[in-house]
């Protein structure tokens, strides 16, 4: 994996417009200045503006149309890469204190569920890593995470209950570019429930992450097993334009086609 790349002209343009639209320096139902007045303040032409401009209407802050400024819309906080990566960014960022406990880190062969995932053969060696989250010294998820064994070989030099652990495989170059996650719900084992101390067979929410690096090859694969009391998902759709969530009920047994 190589290292992170300098982000685009667009990219930081679309981070500085979020930050001022989430500081509230930009509030809600006000208009963003003008592509012209843009392009003079991030010395920049038309093409990166418009970029930002639509990263930031798919991303719910702002709608926009053709010949007219840009509104920002109300929002609730957006989730930003690093949290979606990282737990423990994810935990801190909802204001609580962040902490975790392994119970088991090794280099073992790849389940074929897991293989597959991480497009390498069954049985290829992986680095597993198995925690529980905790926020606010409350157990909060617990997770299964399996690393190929380049990113791995690193993980196994690193104490993953000290901090972010994506965080230091960005020090050391091992930065990740993009993912996907599926969620759904299910129901607590006896294993997990005991984990989370919640009852055997208590809802949860359960978790697939994928993450890749810039040349798209899968490095991460991770379950989790997440707490179901209180989550809420908040989210801004705008007409003409898709929103990165989708809802189904494609891994309920009812409704199964």
């Amino acid at each position: 994996m190589s290292a992170r790349r300098v982000p685009q002209q667009h990219i930081k343009i679309a981070e500085h417009l979020r930050g001022r639209i989430l500081s509230g320096e930009i509030p809600a139902g006000s208009l963003l200045p003008s592509e012209a007045e843009l392009c003079e303040e991030f010395d920049t032409s038309r093409g990166p503006v418009r970029q930002a401009l639509a990263s930031l209407r798919t991303e719910g802050f702002i709608s926009s149309g053709r010949g007219r400024r840009s509104v920002v819309l109300g929002h609730e906080k957006t989730e930003t890469f690093e949290t979606f990566i990282s737990t423990h960014d994810w935990i801190e960022s909802n204001g609580w204190e962040a902490s975790s406990k392994t119970l088991w880190m090794a280099r073992c062969p790849a389940p074929a569920h897991v293989a597959e995932m991480l497009a390498i053969e069954e049985e290829d060696p992986v680095v597993f890593v198995h925690r529980v989250r905790f926020a606010n010294r409350r157990p909060i998820t617990v997770e299964r995470s399996y690393f190929r064994l380049p990113v791995g070989k690193h993980v196994l030099y690193m104490d993953p209950d000290e901090g972010s652990l994506h965080a230091k495989l960005r020090d050391v170059g091992l930065g990740l570019d993009h993912g996907r996650r599926e969620m759904y719900g299910a129901i607590a084992s006896e294993e997990d429930a005991k984990l989370l101390e919640i009852a055997t067979g208590s809802p949860t929410v359960f978790s697939k992450i994928s993450l890749s690096d810039h040349s798209g090859t899968p490095v991460e694969y991770t379950e989790m097993q997440q707490l179901f009391e209180g989550l809420t998902l908040s989210y801004n759709c705008i007409a003409g334009t898709p929103s990165p969530l989708n809802i189904s009920m494609r891994n309920s047994e009812i409704f199964a086609k």
